[in-house]
């Protein structure tokens, strides 16, 4: 169906592949009885190109304006009709499926407020929820975790993904970090006395500590059975593409600690490597390269979610898009609106959602890019509102500042 429409804090690296664990509590807040939601924002850090991803074939003017990065050009593979006339890349064979399945839809022609085309910006503006660039010490994920507090009954501990804690997650509610390699991990013996030494010096770090410890536990003995099982993250194991990728691995743990009962429920990831300004390569060893990750990602979240998936919403997003025109060296520059994706059991999809605006030369943007139609934010908080119980007015006030005029996009969700 084709639908119109940075903080102090006392932290401390625990081990590699383990946890940064620092005020880390449950929490809870409003949802239907018997619900456990889940909710990841996965970062595409580069500004992807929207148009290359999910194409829209039946517009007029897209194989002019897109001379030279067109799918199925030169003899590449074709792109993977969707709906309404769009056509998905193929090197997201799983998010195709989980399309066809009603579990992932697309919002193209979307947009942050932020209409400049500084990465550095951009990014801050996505993952700080605010109308511009401006000075910000928290993200919006984690002032909605902050409402998640205030009643009800949905788990709310937040999980990092990667070395630090990104601005999307930095803020008074509790998170942890989970990264992958690096470090040799510190014995049972030193780990034993350190947490002695904070519960005499410091008992409220020796409480993050303790839990921080607990959660590495998790992590470890699930890794455990699944290496026994011959479905482990190393080399020759899983059947999932690029599955040595620091993605793929933080995606699988994702999984793993959403669905321990005593583990996060919401969380952030990353993915880099989407700032296509020379030989993209739609299908090729760049975007196509790319692509093949964050698919593969996919793949392995939700075989680690399990059931669990049933009650999980993803949210796919980057800081902006690409120009609709090819540069001289068969790249794209920094653009505007791009495309968004949902995923999860929980999403309504099987749709692409867009109030197209068109590419003729008129109807771009400043002359090059695709114009922006539907905010990020509408998006964010339909999801937020209808999977976690967040209200309108939070929503509109403290997750997402000076935005009430934005309002919650509706049917996003199989609930709400």
């Amino acid at each position: 169906m084709f639908e119109f429409l940075h903080p102090t804090r006392r932290g401390f690296l625990l081990t590699a592949g383990a946890f940064t664990a620092w005020s880390f509590a449950p929490q809870f807040a409003s949802a239907a009885p018997g619900r456990d939601p889940r909710f990841l924002m996965v970062v595409l850090r580069g500004a992807m190109d929207g148009l290359a991803v999910i194409e829209p074939a039946f517009d007029p003017d897209f194989e002019r304006a897109r001379a030279g990065l067109i799918l199925g050009a030169d003899g590449t593979p074709a792109g993977l009709p969707i709906t309404g006339g769009f056509v998905m890349n193929p090197k997201l064979a799983t998010l195709h499926e989980m399309f066809g399945q009603g579990q992932a839809l697309a919002i193209h022609a979307v947009a942050t407020p932020y209409r400049d085309r500084s990465h550095f910006d951009g990014q801050d503006v996505l993952e700080s929820g605010l109308p511009g660039a401006a000075p910000v010490s928290t993200g919006w994920l984690n002032r909605a975790m902050s409402q998640l507090g205030k009643a009800g009954s949905v788990k709310a501990g937040g999980l990092a993904i990667g070395p630090t804690v990104p601005l999307i997650m930095r803020g008074p509610a509790s998170t942890l970090t989970w990264a992958a390699g690096g470090v040799k991990p510190a014995t049972e013996d030193a780990r034993a006395r350190l947490l002695n030494f904070y519960k005499s010096a410091d008992p409220t770090l020796a409480s993050a500590f303790g839990r921080g410890l607990d959660l590495e536990r998790i992590a470890a003995s699930k890794a455990d059975m699944d290496a026994a099982m011959g479905q482990g993250m190393g080399q020759g194991a899983g059947p999932y593409a690029n599955q040595n990728s620091n993605f793929v691995k933080g995606m699988q743990m994702v999984g793993k600690l959403f669905t321990d009962p005593n583990g996060p429920r919401i969380g952030a990831i990353d993915l880099d490597g989407w700032d296509t300004h020379a030989t993209e390569q739609p299908e090729g060893e760049n975007l196509g390269k790319a692509l093949v990750e964050l698919d593969a990602g996919m793949a392995a979240l939700k075989a680690s979610l399990g059931p669990a998936w049933n009650e999980t919403v993803v949210v796919v997003a980057t800081e902006f898009g690409r120009t609709v025109r090819m540069n001289g060296t068969e790249g794209t520059d920094h653009g505007t609106a791009t495309v968004a994706f949902l995923a999860g059991g929980a999403v309504k999809g099987g749709r692409v959602l867009a109030d197209w605006p068109g590419l003729s030369d008129k109807a771009l943007f400043q002359s090059r890019d695709l114009a922006p139609t539907t905010d990020l934010r509408a998006v964010l908080k339909g999801a937020l509102r209808d999977h976690l119980g967040i209200n309108e007015a939070a929503l509109g006030k403290d997750v997402f500042p000076d935005s009430g005029a934005v309002k919650p996009m509706d049917g996003l969700l199989t609930v709400g």
